[in-house]
């Protein structure tokens, strides 16, 4: 297991609102024992950030892009401020309104 703490932030597109893609987002990453956020945007994406082990986050990242909810259609999700941290800044993963 990597020891290397990652956080990165993201947008999911496609049809990702209104097919509970929050709540599997929130319980795939505290299955990996991630932390961090997801919340809807008015423009009909999900955003949130992530932080966690490197090779927890990989993993996240490829469901964010791949899996998600069972109804969803992933279109495409962008990743960006990816880096190294020092610290976690979160204690869990929550769902943000």
């Amino acid at each position: 297991m990597s020891k290397r703490l990652v956080s990165v932030d993201y947008e999911v597109f496609g049809r990702v609102q209104g097919v509970c893609f929050r709540s599997y987002t929130e319980e795939q990453a505290r299955k990996l024992g991630l932390v961090g956020w997801v919340k809807n945007t008015p423009a009909g994406t999900v955003v949130g950030q992530v932080q966690g082990p490197e090779d927890k986050l990989q993993a996240m990242k490829s469901w964010l892009s791949n899996v998600g909810s069972p109804s969803c259609h992933i279109k495409r999700t962008v990743f960006s401020n990816e880096g190294e941290i020092t610290a976690q800044d979160f204690k869990s993963f929550t769902t943000r309104y």
